[in-house]
């Protein structure tokens, strides 16, 4: 297993949990505790456009905070190395509870319940069902992503496409996850 610094504190990666368009989290820990790091990474993205990732990452978790959205603690900040160390929520993704065919209709209550703090505020959060996990029944968002609300991409009218097996669910599947 190799390992990853912030701050001068190490941490074995025990294994990639996904690549974003900012970055790459990993599951880690420091033998007492798990963690989530996230590496921020420079490839690019045809869809979106970023000025600084790091202090994006670090504006929009502020604010989402600031409204109440379940989120991961962030723990701590590597700025040389462009690495944020967060909480690691245990529990499944809103995506695998789906491909399961486990979903409850209290997570999606609780997603509505999301967007009546984040529209009156005007914002958007990355509302695809890898960035949610259920974690005692509650919903959280471990994503620290948000952007100025476009309906277009409000929960309705995008994100729940991909709350059930739909055929946009089902595409993305047969996409992503060919020889996992």
């Amino acid at each position: 297993m190799s390992n990853i610094e912030v701050n001068h504190q190490r941490f074995t990666i025990i294994k990639l949990l996904g690549k974003g368009k900012g970055g790459y989290s990993y599951l880690v820990t420091n033998e007492k505790q798990k963690y989530v790091c996230k590496q921020i990474h420079h490839e690019p993205c045809s869809y979106y456009t970023f000025g600084n990732k790091l202090e994006s990452e670090l504006r929009d978790y502020s604010i989402l905070k600031s409204i109440g959205i379940p989120l991961p603690k962030l723990l701590d900040v590597d700025y040389e190395n462009e690495r944020i160390l967060k909480e690691y929520i245990d529990g499944p993704s809103i995506f695998d509870i789906v491909l399961e065919d486990k979903m409850k209709d209290q997570y999606l209550k609780q997603m509505k319940e999301i967007c009546l703090l984040l529209y009156p505020q005007k914002i958007n959060i990355d509302y695809f069902p890898t960035n949610f996990i259920v974690h005692n029944d509650n919903l959280i968002y471990i994503d620290y992503e948000c952007n100025e609300y476009m309906e277009e991409w409000d929960f309705e009218n995008w994100g729940l496409k991909y709350w059930s097996k739909t055929a946009e669910f089902l595409e993305y599947v047969n996409l992503h996850t060919k020889g996992e």
